[in-house]
């Protein structure tokens, strides 16, 4: 029963903001391209949410290997998704998109996003060689869950200064979710390490 719970809850809190958005009445007048930015960007936050718990394999029924297979899995997807946010915004605004990779753009959520689209690039490209980069486990993780905090910092900071397509209280309950639940993570996991 708990572990029914638990997944119930996963998956409302990531379904519950992305289906909220799709009623926003600023959907009306932006372009399709516009609006698949949009929610690809929605749907990065969202999973987001499920990296750390995959990644300290507290979700139940998945064995700690599996879980990290499938975190590898979600990175991916989370890439994909910032990589179609990026182009779809691109597609719309060429020049807002170049000041903002620029660091010239005068909006401050700019900043914070372009700075957690480069920690998750990094990150994918960090876990992509692994074993060639010749890092022992330890500082790979330390590197690892260093890009992770600044991604979902970036991230939580660009989707909460972002007045958008997002209804704002579950916007604020996801992005709190996320930053508690990769906490928590890093706690359990850094614990978990000095028992080891």
């Amino acid at each position: 029963m708990r572990a029914t719970l638990i997944w119930i809850a996963v998956g409302l809190a990531v379904v519950v903001p992305v289906l909220a958005a799709t009623q926003s009445p600023l959907l009306e007048w932006r372009e399709p391209v516009y609006i698949i930015a949009g929610f690809a960007g929605i749907l990065g936050l969202a999973l987001m949410l499920l990296q750390p718990l995959l990644a300290a394999g507290v979700l139940p029924g998945l064995r700690a290997v599996t879980g990290r297979h499938v975190h590898r899995w979600v990175g991916s997807g989370l890439v994909l998704a910032v990589a179609v946010h990026v182009v779809g915004l691109w597609i719309t605004s060429p020049p807002d998109v170049i000041d903002v990779l620029l660091f010239r753009s005068p909006t401050p959520f700019s900043v914070w996003g372009v700075v957690a689209m480069w920690a998750v690039f990094l990150a994918a490209l960090l876990a992509l060689p692994r074993k060639r980069l010749r890092l022992g486990p330890r500082l790979w993780r330390r590197v690892h869950t260093s890009l992770a905090a600044v991604i979902i910092t970036g991230t939580v900071v660009h989707a909460l200064l972002i007045e958008g397509a997002m209804e704002p209280i579950s916007k604020w309950a996801l992005c709190i979710l996320a930053g508690v639940v990769f906490l928590k993570a890093v706690v359990d996991l850094r614990i978990w390490a000095r028992r080891r």
